[in-house]
């Protein structure tokens, strides 16, 4: 039984082969068409997952995605984005360029996700992976037991979401500047860090891993709290959560009968690497995307997508819909930047997270996300922060902790009451509504008016 599967399997995988090499991916990169982005268009054969490896790429690169096309009914993958770089400009860099049409053209060989410039390179470095309870000082704890552990934290990304924190960290042997490989070594630093997560009374479990393989931090961090299921509600004590549902994304799901399709549409605010967020999730719950629609109205980002379940199913119950709904809704607040921006730059050096966590930690501050990074020998480290009683940060807080870290390495990049005022998107019709109805009756691309002809 398991030799005739294996063969199977192995027939299918040969035949996925053969129908690439006929049909090779192809790229087209059109500065022209467009006043205010570069148009890339992308079609190949079809396969599951293609649409989040187009989309990780274009992401990686920093790009900003302001309009999107896909289409991917039948064996055939047709995808067109509208992106700019981060200054809002047209991508005109070559080297940028030649990397898109490399990785998504006749060369790329859609058969990995670990193909982008956003996975983490780590055959010198250890990986650690860490999900838990969320509280004030998480960091600073985790941090400083890894300087005693004599383990250096390269990079790091620390996510917090409903009560939830979620950690990717690449770290190396202080004295080797290697990666940790020793398995007893290995069992204490996960079981020291696991105490640290389990610190407060809850039932959910604390998880650490420890790997040496490629890993994509984005990726692995939404596939690690949708696992630790950040996605269900919590009751809070206080006025957050009332606050919290003010900034609510709009998500809705609805079955399009006469074509045996879901429709997902999101409304929310607009931000960074949005479409890469809803479709991560709606990849990883095993949703395929046949057709969608991306567009953005200055600060408000419109989503439509028409979905059937991996097994060819559109959604088949309320709470499978509201499922989907409360998923879509946790990976877009995940990456919510809310809380003071703090930018550090300095020279790296052994225990310098710790002790910037540290600092924070004393006076009354909590890490809501970080970014941790080390190039060259500096440190380039990012936290958002919020004051851990719920209060709006003091001013002279701030001075206080930038006195003591440097005023040059340690820089305020918004203010605290402009993170406050948060408005709700307006609540009117989404123009990509069923955009998707002359598609059915043509079967063309031409139809969408921004996007021209291959040919």
């Amino acid at each position: 039984m398991d030799v005739s599967m294996s063969f199977s399997q192995d027939m299918d995988d040969e035949y996925e082969k053969l129908i690439r090499r006929m049909n090779p991916p192809r790229v087209v990169i059109d500065n022209d068409s467009c006043k205010k982005a570069t148009v890339i268009r992308v079609d190949s054969a079809n396969e599951y997952g293609i649409l989040l490896e187009v989309v990780q790429i274009l992401t990686d690169l920093n790009l900003t995605i302001t309009k999107a096309y896909i289409s991917s009914d039948g064996g055939w993958f047709m995808d067109v984005f509208n992106v700019t770089d981060q200054d809002g400009n047209k991508v005109t860099d070559e080297a940028v360029l030649d990397y898109i049409q490399k990785s998504l053209g006749p060369e790329a060989c859609f058969s990995t996700s670990m193909r982008s410039v956003g996975v983490i390179p780590s055959t010198d470095s250890t990986v650690i992976e860490l999900t838990g309870c969320d509280r004030p000082g998480l960091l600073s704890e985790l941090s400083a037991v890894l300087t005693h552990l004599k383990c250096s934290v390269l990079n790091a990304e620390v996510w917090t979401h409903n009560t939830r924190a979620a950690a990717v960290m690449q770290v190396t042997d202080d004295l080797t500047g290697c990666g940790i490989s020793d398995p007893e070594r290995l069992s204490r630093i996960k079981n020291l860090l696991r105490n640290v997560l389990k610190g407060s009374n809850t039932p959910k479990e604390a998880k650490t891993v420890v790997s040496h393989g490629e890993v994509h931090t984005d990726r692995r961090l939404h596939q690690m709290m949708f696992e630790d299921r950040d996605y269900e509600h919590r009751v809070v004590d206080d006025d957050s959560s009332i606050q919290d549902e003010r900034q609510r994304p709009d998500v809705s799901v609805d079955n399009w009968l006469d074509k045996d399709y879901s429709v997902v549409t999101v409304r929310c605010k607009d931000r960074p690497k949005l479409l890469f967020d809803t479709v991560c999730t709606l990849t990883d719950m095993q949703y395929v995307v046949f057709h969608g629609s991306v567009d953005t109205e200055g600060t408000v980002a419109y989503q439509e997508y028409y979905v059937r379940h991996i097994d060819g199913s559109p959604v088949k119950s309320e709470a499978e819909k509201q499922r989907v709904i409360q998923c879509l809704e946790a990976a877009i607040k995940r990456r919510v930047s809310e809380g003071l921006k703090l930018e550090l730059c300095t020279t790296d050096r052994v225990g310098l997270l710790s002790n910037v966590t540290r600092i924070f930690r004393e006076n009354s501050l909590t890490v809501t996300r970080a970014e941790v990074k080390t190039k060259g020998g500096k440190a380039l480290n990012t936290f958002y922060v919020s004051d851990a009683s719920g209060y709006s940060i003091d001013a002279k807080t701030i001075d206080s902790i930038r006195q003591t870290i440097g005023q040059t390495i340690l820089k305020v990049k918004n203010n605290p009451e402009e993170q406050q005022q948060r408005q709700k998107p307006p609540s009117h019709e989404s123009p990509t509504r069923f955009l998707f109805g002359g598609l059915f009756k043509s079967k063309s691309f031409v139809n969408f008016g921004l996007v021209r002809s291959y040919s």
